[in-house]
């Protein structure tokens, strides 16, 4: 069985499981399927918030999809949550993000 389907099996008694989400979402950006993986990270927002990964990774995909307007408040959404989180690593990583897309 296929990462994928792995995930889906999981999914169907836990479908709010942030962890199992992200890594779906991922899945879909491996094949090239944004749509899907940009409803994922969405959904992912509204169910838990406070997931600092997700931030990161739809800012990059907006930004793949050329929308860095998005991508830019994502990312400004993600930094000040790592603040209030005090999750410096993601914090940097975000930071960093939203600067080289704002000089693209």
């Amino acid at each position: 069985m296929a990462r994928k389907e792995q995930l889906e099996e999981m999914l169907k008694s836990d479908p709010e499981d942030a962890f199992l989400l992200f890594a779906y979402a991922k899945e879909f950006e491996k094949i090239n399927n944004q749509p899907q993986a940009l409803e994922i990270y969405l959904k992912l927002l509204q169910i838990d918030p406070k997931y600092v990964g997700t931030y990161y990774h739809l800012g990059k995909l907006y930004e793949d999809m050329e929308d860095k307007e998005k991508a830019i408040q994502i990312y400004d959404q993600g930094i000040l949550l790592t603040k209030e989180v005090k999750d410096l690593h993601a914090l940097s990583e975000l930071q960093s993000a939203k600067m080289n897309c704002e000089i693209d």
